[in-house]
């Protein structure tokens, strides 16, 4: 027994020098973590139970001096990451892509504004950078749209507004659903405002996002918002877990630029007078949908602007848009929208926390190669958190009256402050176009992602190969 259990200790002892380069020196990751806590003085926390049958091979020439480094190198190797928890202590996590630090964040963008020092150089960044978009979503060609009518239902009459339920078919058998929000009386042609959704667990349902829209129509906007796809009524086709697959990304897109084709179709609706606000995941699209589609006129993403971070769904980030041009960010794609008015919308709790210093003067830039810069505006809370608030929606409600021509008085109460009190909300049931239970969605919808794949990739190859 004795015998047995020195031969174990010794095996111990020698197994990390037991491994050559005919083994590529590997190691148990589980064996390695232990390794970097012993010698660097730190505590490694494994809470999503990561290691487990993980391997490093040349784990130790991974080593360095410093032990954020060695972590960096080792981990990365297996698709990890160690996150800062406090003094000499970590987390383990998965890698993020999406995700760099502040510092490279930074990095880029200095790298990025050395390839364009004025108008005509930055025309050909833009040149060389939205087909490839269009190519990273697989919309390229664009696939027709079905032609069919959208399906509108239950109008009703608000306090200087009206609001109806509206489904638009974008590919034969798939459906988006929003709530159209337009003024009482329209005296000419209104101007017209897209509010795509956040992941709030609400959705469109959102309290936040009906006063807004509701303000918007009270002011002169035709406005729409309308759900994520596999959110709210599009979880009649789709599962939950089919939001964060990479096609979302498309789809949403996709979806946007039907909305806006509808819209901007009807014979009240202002075409060169076209917005476009979102917060979050909306805020992504916000930035998307306005490089895409030059109807956009003026944008206002809401507390996602950032260099280091470019959003952590699939349906943000998970088709390569931010590979093209061997590497773009979020704030480069921002910056296409220029000369177009713009207002970011930022604040001091999530990644948008260093937009004035950073994200900020670079649009500043852009905008100056059109002598435009007044068209660019930050708002910015540094003692707020990650949502779109009374507080953000007050400069939004500005922003938008200034550019479209809306009456910002419809949003003041006699005392000249922002009042939401005739902006009412609404229980989902009134919103919905398919029923209370989906009992009215028609007979050729879509039933599931499978579908879905074969109907996209049939309406796109039947533009590119035209019989």
């Amino acid at each position: 027994m004795k015998t047995t259990v020195i031969f174990c200790l010794l095996s111990l002892v020698l197994c990390g020098y037991s491994q050559t380069s005919d083994t590529q020196y590997a190691m148990p990751l589980s064996d390695v973590i232990k390794d970097i806590e012993e010698r660097y003085g730190v505590t490694i926390r494994d809470p999503e139970k990561l290691i487990p049958g993980k391997t490093i091979t040349y784990a130790r020439w991974r080593y360095r001096v410093d032990v954020e480094q060695t972590l960096s190198n080792v981990l990365t190797t297996v698709d990890l990451a160690a996150q800062k928890e406090g003094d000499l202590k970590y987390k383990l996590k998965k890698y993020q892509y999406h995700r760099t630090s502040v510092e490279e964040g930074r990095e880029k963008l200095d790298y990025l504004s050395g390839l364009y020092h004025d108008q005509a150089t930055w025309e050909s960044r833009k040149a060389e950078l939205r087909p490839c978009l269009f190519k990273a979503l697989q919309l390229d060609p664009l696939p027709k749209s079905p032609g069919t009518k959208p399906i509108i239902s239950n109008r009703r009459k608000k306090e200087g507004y009206t609001i109806e339920n509206i489904a638009i078919e974008t590919l034969p058998g798939l459906y988006v659903c929003g709530s159209i929000y337009r003024p009482l009386k329209i005296k000419g042609k209104a101007p017209v405002i897209l509010c795509p959704n956040g992941h709030a667990p609400t959705g469109r349902y959102n309290a936040d996002v009906q006063k807004r829209c509701a303000m918007f129509a009270r002011m002169g906007a035709i406005t729409i918002n309308y759900d994520l796809f596999a959110y709210g009524e599009s979880l009649l086709q789709f599962k939950p877990e089919d939001h964060r697959r990479s096609l979302a990304s498309a789809i949403q897109a996709l979806n946007s630029i039907r909305i806006l084709d509808y819209l901007t179709s009807l014979p009240e609706a202002d075409g060169n007078q076209i917005a476009i606000t979102g917060a979050s995941g909306g805020g992504s699209h916000t930035m998307l949908i306005t490089v895409l589609d030059d109807r956009i006129k003026v944008s206002a993403p809401v507390v996602m602007l950032s260099c280091y971070f470019y959003g952590g769904c699939p349906c943000e980030s998970g088709m390569p848009i931010h590979l093209c041009g061997n590497g773009t960010s979020n704030v480069e794609l921002a910056a296409m929208a220029a000369p177009r008015p713009q207002l970011v919308v930022s604040d001091g709790g999530d990644w948008s926390d260093h937009v004035p210093t950073i994200e900020y003067p670079f649009l500043k830039t852009i905008y100056g190669y059109y002598n435009k810069a007044e068209n660019v505006e930050n708002a910015h809370f540094p003692d707020e958190g990650h949502d779109y608030a009374l507080s953000k929606r007050i400069p939004v409600y500005r922003f938008m009256a200034m550019h479209l021509g809306l009456d910002i008085t419809k949003s003041l109460n006699k005392a000249g402050e922002t009042d939401e009190s005739a902006c009412g909300t609404e229980e989902e049931k009134e919103m919905k176009v398919f029923g209370e239970k989906g009992e009215l969605l028609p007979a050729n919808a879509i039933r599931s992602f499978k579908e879905l794949e074969k109907v996209f990739n049939e309406a796109v190859m039947a533009v590119a190969l035209p019989e």
